[in-house]
């Protein structure tokens, strides 16, 4: 089986060397093999690091790919583990696009109503709105 540097690693993956690094101290990544002390790793050190980085651009947290990893179903298949992890991602999105909705309804509303001359006539029709 092929090893490779944290460096080219880091090429084929896309990611910084230091960011390896931080995933094997806080426990994604198992401990690298050393050798003449250098991080030497295998082909499913790549495929581990390709699931971190899809995981990341989807938005999940650290922890959330944490309970991807280790997480109480960990002994389900991984497709469940992402089915669970998504359907709460999708949750907290369409909370996301819902609140993000309103504020788009409020800047509209002040867009098309506000007549204000000053900040602190601006202050006291929120205040007298009961907008705060």
């Amino acid at each position: 089986m092929a090893e490779f540097t944290i460096s080219e690693v880091a090429r084929q993956v896309g990611v910084q060397p230091s960011a390896i690094r931080y995933y094997e101290q806080i426990g994604l990544l198992p401990p690298s093999r050393r050798v003449s002390g250098q991080r030497r790793y295998d082909s499913t050190m790549l495929y581990r690091l390709a699931v971190i980085q899809r995981a990341r651009q989807l938005g999940f947290t650290l922890d959330e790919i944490r309970q991807l990893f280790f997480g109480v179903h960990s002994a389900a298949r991984a497709s469940e583990r992402w089915q669970q992890l998504s359907r709460r991602k999708m949750a907290e999105l369409d909370d996301l696009m819902d609140g993000i909705e309103s504020v788009r309804r409020l800047l509209q509303k002040m867009m098309k109503n506000c007549r204000c001359e000053t900040l602190e006539q601006c202050g006291k029709e929120i205040f007298r709105s009961g907008c705060i």
